[in-house]
């Protein structure tokens, strides 16, 4: 069996500055890509995509894109936050 490598990549800055702003960085956000969350596709210009799900209790919402690179593809964290309320909505009705 053949597993493909997914690398996850942010900007260190701003994802130090969405810590300070927001309370959750990029980092902390990426963990929830390695357990339960909701995504679905954001809109097409560029293609972003939403997940979202728990970091450290909270429920949270990150933006992302794939992008390939000389190493493969790569999922680029945009931003996050504390999910709305719509997108806790969302997350309860689709949560697998």
């Amino acid at each position: 069996m053949v597993y493909k490598t997914v690398r996850i990549d942010w900007d260190d800055s701003k994802s130090e500055r969405l810590k300070r702003e927001r309370g959750v960085s990029l980092e902390e956000a990426a963990q929830m890509l390695a357990s339960g969350y909701v995504t679905d596709r954001k809109n097409d210009d560029p293609e972003q995509h939403y997940a979202v799900g728990f970091v450290h209790g909270q429920l949270v919402t990150l933006i992302y894109e794939y992008r390939d690179g000389v190493d493969g593809e790569t999922v680029w964290l945009i931003t996050c936050w504390k999910a709305t309320k719509r997108e806790a909505k969302i997350y309860e009705q689709n949560r697998r």
